[in-house]
């Protein structure tokens, strides 16, 4: 299997910690890691990942939704939004950046791994969306 590169998008370092060494367990290299969106897309410009783990809530001025449109303007790069806000309102905003898949906090292994690996089994092009909610 190709070493595929993620970028972790998560304020909660604890969180992000957990989720990178779950994905390195899998096999995937966790290529960045950023808690504030202006670092997410600088971040991302400079490492060219093959998927982007984003959480909604971010650290400084920028939420994931932001973020991942702006990101989304440059570069074709699946998005998985992480999220405990299961909300409508939430997900039709986060709709608007079109990514391939949510994932429900709190979420088991077995449910980061789905996901993750639907979106690279299933979006050679970048489309088309996975969901999994705990």
């Amino acid at each position: 299997m190709e070493c595929k590169k993620i970028v972790v998008v998560e304020d909660e370092l604890i969180v992000g910690m957990m989720i990178k060494l779950k994905l390195e367990k899998m096999g995937y290299s966790v290529a960045g890691f950023a808690s504030k969106g202006k670092d997410a897309i600088s971040m991302v410009g400079a490492i060219h990942p093959d998927l982007i783990l984003m959480d909604i809530r971010l650290k400084g001025g920028m939420d994931g939704i932001e973020t991942a449109m702006r990101i989304r303007d440059s570069y074709k790069i699946p998005i998985v939004f992480i999220t405990a806000d299961s909300s409508k309102a939430t997900r039709e905003r986060a709709n608007l950046a079109g990514p391939q898949g949510y994932l429900t906090k709190p979420f088991m292994d077995e449910d980061l791994g789905n996901i993750v690996h639907s979106v690279f089994y299933n979006s050679v092009d970048g489309v088309g969306e996975v969901n999994v909610s705990a």
